[in-house]
């Protein structure tokens, strides 16, 4: 607000010095043409006083005509004081302009100054940051730390107990689903043999889920089974993939018994350079996009599929992805 009204104070200022001048100039003007009167009627008058009137004379004294000298005398003070009245107008007009960059100066100066203290508060705060950052990773790394230390703790006190019951572990307890898994596995022996089970376990890491693992010449029949049995009526395919074990394949089915609530695993394992087996959509529908998944990732053929394609790559893509040989046709890409 003061800076505005300083502005507003030096253009008044300056309205009023170029007032002056303009009169000043008028004056010099008017002064020159009387002169330029004089020397036409021969007579230099004498110059009227400052209210405008002439000066009295006496009586009986006639005014007596000015010389060549006298008139180019007075042009000459005319023209002194013009010039020193341009000078002294000059002389404010630069020193206006001086304060006027000096204030310009100033705010330069000022907006230096913030932008100044702006960077340095930016450095500051990306230096907290950073610091921060390091407490964050350092404590990070005290909490992992911590882990691993109680996690050898508690292995140590488990060996240390394993020693006092004289090094022998303990069994596992018993799992709710081992009366499902001794079902399964006699009604398979007493209809397709004893010899078409590789393995039958409970699997602890998916929901102690009852798992039947069959030799792939049964593969199918024991599906069949699964599903067609009275006892069993496992009408439900929720779950069919297929692994890279680099020797060997596998084919892994989860079906689940609406009718019962309960749930098997089916697993068969197959040769790698060949791997094929039976397809399951005969039985269960659904199993239709899976094996056409594990076709196009793994290169698994499912003989008796109605329509085995590739359902992500397409048939002209080289190579099987989810192999663990892969190799990118394109290796940029």
């Amino acid at each position: 607000m003061d800076e505005e009204k300083d502005l507003a104070q030096r253009k008044k200022e300056a309205a009023e010095r170029a007032k002056q001048l303009a009169r000043e100039r008028l004056a010099a003007r008017q002064a020159d043409e009387q002169a330029k009167s004089a020397v036409e009627t021969g007579s230099l008058k004498t110059p009227p006083n400052s209210n405008g009137s002439q000066p009295e004379t006496t009586k009986g004294e006639a005014t007596e005509p000015a010389s060549a000298d006298d008139l180019a005398l007075a042009k000459k003070r005319a023209a002194e004081e013009a010039r020193a009245r341009a000078a002294e107008l000059r002389r404010q007009r630069e020193s206006a302009a001086a304060d006027d960059d000096l204030e310009l100066a100033k705010k330069k100066a000022a907006a230096a100054a913030k932008a100044k203290a702006a960077a340095a508060k930016a450095r500051a705060a990306a230096m907290a940051k950073q610091q921060g950052d390091a407490a964050d990773d350092e404590a990070k790394q005290k909490a992992i730390a911590a882990a691993k230390a109680k996690a050898a703790a508690a292995a140590r006190a488990k060996a240390k107990a394993a020693d006092a019951d004289g090094g022998t572990e303990q069994p596992p307890s018993p799992s709710p689903n081992d009366p499902l898994l001794e079902k399964y596995v006699r009604i398979i022996h007493e209809h397709l043999g004893a010899d078409v089970l590789e393995d039958a376990y409970i699997n602890r890491l998916a929901k102690d889920v009852p798992t039947l693992v069959v030799k792939k010449e049964a593969y199918y029949k024991v599906a069949e089974l699964l599903k067609g049995h009275e006892q069993l009526q496992f009408d439900y395919l929720s779950e069919l993939h297929g692994t890279d074990f680099q020797t060997h394949m596998e084919v892994y089915v989860h079906l689940y018994s609406y009718p019962n609530r309960q749930p098997v695993a089916l697993k068969v394992k197959i040769e790698r350079d060949n791997p094929e087996v039976d397809s399951l959509v005969p039985l269960w529908p659904g199993a239709n996009w899976p094996e056409c998944e594990a076709y196009d990732l793994l290169g698994i053929r499912f003989r008796g599929h109605p329509n085995l394609i590739r359902i992500f790559l397409g048939e002209q893509w080289v190579g099987h992805p989810l192999r663990k040989d892969y190799e990118p046709y394109d290796a940029e890409v």
